[in-house]
């Protein structure tokens, strides 16, 4: 069993930067950001691999960056260019196994894939 910690939530204007970060009890090959706004369904952000492929959900690319320090077992999500639609709660996801979904390693769209979750941090972004 892994345990993720996430932290580095907050409330921002319109236009700020917020960075988050998440911390596994033990690497992972894939992991990923996910978000869930009141009365939607949770969605992929951004998911990363060990050797640090990426991917992401077209309305953060070239604002949203996700890395990861594998000797911290910790995954980071830079968020730049805020924007008041991405006002969610935002969770911290770990697959136990690496997987290739949509030509990308640790595809981020691929919630069945994830099988360890956060309890999430809340991103509030006012305009």
């Amino acid at each position: 069993q892994v345990q993720l910690a996430e932290s580095g939530g907050g409330s921002v204007q319109a236009g700020g930067s917020l960075r988050l970060s998440c911390a596994a009890s033990a690497g992972t090959p894939c992991m990923a950001w996910f978000r869930q706004a009141p009365g939607k369904e949770r969605e992929g952000v951004a998911g990363i691999s060990g050797s640090g492929s990426t991917s992401y959900r077209e309305s953060v690319k070239g604002r949203f960056t996700i890395s990861r320090d594998n000797a911290k077992n910790t995954v980071y999500l830079q968020m730049n260019s805020l924007e008041p639609e991405d006002t969610a709660m935002y969770y911290c996801a770990a697959a136990s196994r690496r997987f290739l979904s949509s030509g990308s390693w640790c595809y981020f769209g691929a919630r069945r894939e994830y099988n360890y979750w956060g309890q999430g941090t809340q991103v509030t972004v006012s305009s």
